[in-house]
C-alpha cells in the first residue's frame, strides 16, 4: 500500500557567455528540494498516525483500513434472488451509499437496555460530566421504571415493552432504542449497554475511538458447534443459508448508516423472529440476539464491521451466563488488564473448542479492544467510583 514518487528536474541546456561557468554549477534548486522534503514528511506522518476525521479517513483509506461505502454493492449471490430479497437489497444499498448526515455537533447515543434501575448511574454520571452536547442517553426499562438522580438520565426513558431473555423481544427492544435515537440527527454513533456495564475509559477516549473510524463494532464469528451453526434450521432458506449463519455478542456499537438499515430491514428480521427461538424442533434453542445482527451484517456489509465488540464479557466459566464481578474481584489490576487486551478471542462450541484469535485493528493499527465491560454486580459501585479516575486514565495507545 505504500507508494513513493521520484521527482526529476529537467534543465534545458543553453550557452551562457557572460556568467562564470563554475558559479552556475554550484547553484541548486533549493525550493524544489524543500517542497519534496515537506511532501515526504507529510506522507510519512499520514501513514504513521491514523486519520482523525471522517474526511481524512476516507482520503487515506487504502493505507489505514478505513471502510468506505461510496461504491458499496451487496455481495453477488450464487442464486437468483427472491422478489423480497431483491427489494430489500436495493433499499439497503441506497442507505449504505448515502453520505453521512451533516452535523456540526456529532453525538454518541448511549442506549441502556435494563429491566429496571441502573445501579451504575453514579458512575456513568461521572463519565458524562463536562461533555454535554457530545452524547445522548436513552433508557429502555422493560420491567420497572428507574428512579434517576443524574440529570443526564432524567426523562430519558423511551416507551418500553417486556423483554424475555433469549426471545425476539430482546431484538425488538434494541430496535426500539435505535429508532428513538435515530430521531435526533446529531446522533452519529450508537452504543448498546446493559444495566451491568461500566466504562473502561474516559469520555474523550471513547468518543475519539468510535467517531474517528468508519466501521461499526459488531461481534461476528463462525461457530460450527451446537451453539452456533447447530442452531440453524432450514426454514430460514432461501434468504439465510447455513454457510452465512453467524454468532456474536449482542452488545454492539454502530454507525448511523447501519442503524438505518436495521430499521429498514423486515425480511431478515422476520426470518429470525419466526425461526430462531428457544424450544425449536429437534430440541434446538436459538437466540436471536446472538445471531440476527452478526448474520445480517456478514451477509450484507461484511467489510463495514470490526467482527468484535468493544464491550468485554468474560465467558471463561463456560456457563449459560458470563462471569459476574463482585466486590472482592474488582481491583485496579483487573481493570488495567481489561483495558490492555489487544486481541479478540472467540471459542467455538464444537468438541474441539477451537479458539479464534484476531488482533483488534482500529484504522489498520492494533489498539486495545475494549471501551466497556460487564457483568458487574451493583455492590461494586463504590469501589469503581474510587478507582474510576485511575483506571480510565491508563494510556495504552
Amino acid at each position: 500500500m505504500k507508494s513513493s514518487k521520484t521527482w526529476r528536474l529537467g534543465v534545458k541546456d543553453s550557452p551562457i557567455l557572460a556568467m562564470p561557468r563554475q558559479r552556475g554549477q554550484l547553484r541548486k534548486p533549493n525550493w524544489i528540494i524543500i517542497l519534496i522534503s515537506l511532501v515526504s514528511l507529510f506522507l510519512v506522518c499520514a501513514y504513521i498516525y491514523p486519520p482523525q476525521s471522517s474526511v481524512s479517513c476516507y482520503i487515506f483509506s487504502s493505507s489505514h483500513g478505513c471502510q468506505s461505502t461510496e461504491n458499496w454493492r451487496p455481495p453477488i449471490p450464487t442464486r437468483e434472488l427472491t422478489d423480497d430479497e431483491f427489494s430489500s437489497r436495493v433499499v439497503i444499498r441506497e442507505l449504505l451509499g448515502m453520505p453521512p448526515t451533516a452535523s456540526m455537533t456529532p453525538k454518541i447515543a448511549f442506549l441502556f437496555l435494563t429491566p429496571g434501575p441502573l445501579p451504575f448511574e453514579k458512575l456513568w454520571d461521572r463519565f458524562f460530566q463536562g461533555h454535554e452536547g457530545r452524547f445522548s442517553v436513552y433508557v429502555h426499562a422493560s420491567k420497572n421504571k428507574p428512579v434517576h438522580f443524574s440529570r443526564y438520565f432524567i426523562n430519558r426513558e423511551i416507551r418500553s415493552d417486556t423483554v424475555e431473555w433469549g426471545k425476539i423481544s430482546m431484538v425488538d427492544a434494541e430496535r426500539r432504542l435505535l429508532a428513538n435515537a435515530l430521531n435526533e440527527p446529531d446522533n452519529q454513533h450508537f452504543v448498546l449497554l446493559s444495566d451491568s456495564c461500566i466504562p473502561l475509559r474516559h469520555f474523550d477516549y471513547v468518543y475519539n475511538y468510535l467517531m474517528y473510524t468508519n466501521i461499526s463494532f459488531i461481534d461476528c464469528f463462525e461457530d460450527p458447534g451446537p451453539h452456533g451453526s447447530g442452531r440453524y434450521i432450514d426454514y430460514m432458506l432461501p434468504e439465510v443459508e447455513k454457510r452465512d449463519f453467524r454468532k456474536g455478542s449482542q452488545w454492539f456499537t454502530m454507525k448511523r448508516r447501519h442503524a438505518l438499515i436495521i430499521m429498514a430491514d423486515g425480511l431478515y428480521y422476520r426470518k429470525f423472529r419466526e425461526h430462531c427461538r428457544p424450544g425449536m424442533e429437534g430440541g434446538r434453542n436459538c437466540y436471536s440476539d446472538e445471531h440476527y445482527l452478526p448474520t445480517f451484517f456478514h451477509m450484507l456489509d461484511p467489510s463495514g464491521i470490526a467482527n468484535w465488540s468493544v464491550t468485554n464479557v468474560d465467558w471463561s466459566e463456560r456457563k449459560w451466563h458470563p462471569k459476574s464481578y463482585h466486590t472482592q474481584d474488582v481491583t485496579f489490576e483487573l481493570l488495567r488488564n481489561l483495558t490492555s487486551i489487544r486481541d479478540s478471542v472467540h471459542v467455538t462450541s464444537d468438541p474441539s473448542e477451537d479458539v479464534q484469535i484476531r488482533p483488534c485493528l482500529w484504522n489498520g493499527r492494533q489498539r486495545p479492544c475494549y471501551l466497556f465491560a460487564r457483568k458487574f454486580m451493583p455492590e461494586t459501585l463504590e469501589i469503581l467510583l474510587k478507582l474510576f479516575p485511575n483506571y480510565t486514565s491508563i494510556s495504552l495507545g
